[in-house]
């Protein structure tokens, strides 16, 4: 059985990341011809399409969304494995108290936790979940080391340090059948006019108000609810739309139908998604290690807000 090559793997998420195969090959630094190749070999290997092309560029299929996953975990594995010597691995001990918000702890944390228990297993990491105010009190306060939290709700902009991993795009979720995805180009305006699934946790009511309140339109919500796999069975059986990021996409809700997902032509802020620390504090090795662990893992994917996979039929 012939294994698709780290190449082929590398030059897959970068498409899958630029959206057009000539954007991969220039953030890659390599022919277009050969991004083509490398995709086109690994559709070949897997046995299936990973992409569905379009005039725009590209998009995922179900099939290349499930490996994207996978593609991603091999990818940072090898980066893990070259850039972090097992000595210096061996040699951190300590302990880190994390905090994380109820997003970050769902759709993003998981993988990296596993994998950095495997690489550093004299580390003890003690977790917590919390709201965004919560945490920057409990950093500011001592009772946090580290969080990893919706960077772009920070408040405390003067007594934490903060840096961004992800920039995770907002775009519009919308039913298999709805007459929108017809539409050249969608806009708030176009969105306005539809029932709409307002998510509330981690505070998204209030961040979709903030870019909201610059326009003249107004969603016309006719649900607010805390759980994002309500809002997708919502959506997917066409009660109505909502904006929403990438990270938190999955193509199917829990009864199997299909939520489509569409770019807006308003600009649209992204959620972003990083670590936070107090200001002027002094970091221990334990979560200094934390720190250069998660940017290594996301080092390949600089534009990591395409969507996450790991989803089930």
């Amino acid at each position: 059985m012939i294994e698709p090559s780290l190449r082929q793997i590398r030059y897959f998420i970068a498409v899958a990341n630029a959206g057009q195969v000539s954007r991969a090959a220039i953030d890659l630094n390599v022919s277009q011809s050969a991004v083509t190749a490398a995709v086109k070999q690994l559709e070949e290997i897997v046995g299936a399409a990973l992409f569905e092309r379009h005039a725009a560029g590209v998009s995922l299929t179900y099939e290349g969304n499930l490996f994207l996953d996978h593609a991603r975990h091999i990818s940072a594995a090898v980066d893990e494995a070259v850039r972090l010597p097992s000595r210096m691995r061996d040699e951190v001990k300590g302990s880190i108290r994390l905090a994380m918000t109820y997003t970050v702890a769902g759709y993003y944390l998981p993988p990296f936790l596993a994998r950095f228990s495997r690489n550093f297993p004299n580390i003890d990491v003690q977790l917590t979940e919390a709201a965004r105010d919560e945490i920057e009190d409990g950093l500011v306060s001592g009772r946090f080391d580290l969080a990893v939290m919706l960077t772009s709700n920070i408040l405390d902009q003067e007594g934490l340090g903060y840096d961004t991993l992800l920039k995770s795009r907002r775009r519009l979720w919308l039913s298999a059948q709805h007459p929108l995805l017809a539409s050249p180009s969608i806009s708030l305006q176009d969105v306005a006019e539809q029932p709409y699934i307002m998510l509330t946790v981690d505070e998204a009511s209030n961040t979709a108000q903030r870019y909201w309140n610059r326009t003249s339109y107004r969603p016309q919500t006719i649900f607010r609810t805390s759980s994002v796999e309500a809002v997708r069975s919502m959506v997917a059986n066409g009660t109505g739309v909502t904006i929403l990021s990438d990270m938190v996409y999955r193509p199917r809700s829990l009864d199997g139908r299909r939520v489509e997902v569409v770019s807006l032509a308003d600009r649209v802020p992204t959620m972003d998604v990083g670590l936070a620390w107090a200001a002027n504090t002094d970091q221990s090795a334990a979560t200094g290690a934390f720190m250069e662990f998660m940017h290594l893992g996301v080092s390949n994917d600089s534009q990591f807000d395409t969507i996450r996979s790991a989803m089930s039929r």
